[in-house]
């Protein structure tokens, strides 16, 4: 499969992850949240620009609890009062598996379940 972006032809796997890591800009992560139906907020950003500095850093896939971090950690330093339940607004923002599709949209290897423990 593929995606065309500025005239460039990206590709992606079956399940629409990058095939090379390297293709991946904003306008590419765009197009990929638009193939999982997800318009990007600023909180959408801060995620996956934490989910690709914890990849960089750790050499391994950001999960649950990493992500729950991550998202308390944006909110708060961009000054909102979180009083809702983090875990149930990263389903929000992410719903139909936010490690799967953050690390989708962040141009990350696809996880693999080993990536889960």
């Amino acid at each position: 499969m593929a995606i065309e972006i500025n005239g460039k032809t990206i590709e992606t796997d079956e399940e629409g992850y990058l095939v090379n890591l390297a293709d991946w800009s904003e306008n590419v992560a765009i197009a990929l949240a638009n193939a999982e139906n997800i318009d990007m907020t600023e909180s959408h950003w801060g995620l996956v620009e934490a989910a690709r500095e914890y990849y960089e850093e750790k050499q391994k896939h950001p999960w649950g609890n990493d992500l729950v971090h991550m998202l308390g950690k944006h909110v708060k330093e961009k000054g909102h009062d979180v009083r809702h339940d983090v875990n149930n607004f990263l389903y929000q923002l992410f719903p139909q598996s936010p490690e799967k599709q953050v690390s989708k949209i962040a141009g990350l290897p696809k996880p693999l379940p080993a990536d889960t423990e």
